[in-house]
């Protein structure tokens, strides 16, 4: 009986320390997934912390960025303007250039033409002068006979009515000559100029001076200040 009694108490005593053992177990099975069921609620609260943080520092990176790229774009048009400003000067500055040129060549053609029109008229009236000098030269022989025929002529001869016209018709035609800027060119008794006298014949005479003009044989005449033709004279001494 004792030995029974003792078996009972070994298996008394090893029930406590299995139950023991199994409250033990169950109090870290509890332990356990109390912490299990916390960690989760733990690791969502740290993930939508992190998440916030994440969108926040994206939304600041990304008004960053808005404020980096309006910065770049002010510098750019910083940038812009004064290169716009530099092509529109020197546009002016070309523009200046070709209208001083388009000027200078405008002001160089109006003294060409005005030199143009001066030497054309020029020419013009050097062109008239030898025409008319060419004319003057052609009639004087006509006057050179109305003078010879009227200096035949006596002073009965000269009263007549033919004489009389031929006279007229000489003085009219020396006249016309003399307002058109024909001269006579004095000769006689006027001292040899070689200029506007042609000594045909040389004498001896102590009666006048040296080398003065006795006699005209033609006379000569000068138109614009130029002679025409020289007289042909006689020189003394």
């Amino acid at each position: 009986m004792a030995e029974d009694i003792k078996i009972e108490n070994g298996d008394a005593e090893a029930e406590e320390k299995n139950a023991e053992t199994s409250g033990s177990s169950d109090q870290n099975t509890e332990t356990k997934t109390s912490d299990s069921s916390r960690k989760p609620e733990g690791s969502s609260g740290s993930d939508t912390e992190t998440k916030d943080k994440a969108e926040g520092s994206s939304s600041d990176a990304s008004a960053d960025g808005k404020k980096e790229d309006a910065g770049d774009g002010k510098s750019s048009d910083a940038k812009k303007k004064p290169f716009h400003r530099d092509k529109k000067d020197r546009e002016i500055d070309e523009l200046a250039r070709k209208n001083a040129d388009l000027t200078d060549r405008y002001k160089r053609m109006m003294a060409e033409y005005a030199n143009y029109q001066k030497r054309t008229e020029k020419e013009k009236a050097s062109m008239f002068d030898l025409g008319a000098r060419s004319i003057i030269e052609k009639v004087l022989p006509a006057l050179d006979n109305f003078e010879r025929g009227l200096s035949t002529l006596t002073d009965e001869q000269k009263a007549e009515p033919f004489a009389a016209g031929m006279q007229k018709v000489y003085d009219s035609l020396v006249k016309d000559l003399k307002d058109a800027g024909l001269e006579v060119i004095e000769a006689k008794d006027k001292p040899f100029d070689p200029n506007f006298h042609n000594a045909v014949m040389h004498v001896d005479d102590d009666s006048v001076g040296e080398n003065t003009v006795v006699e005209e044989f033609q006379k000569g005449y000068t138109w614009k200040g130029s002679v025409v033709r020289h007289s042909m004279v006689k020189v003394a001494n």
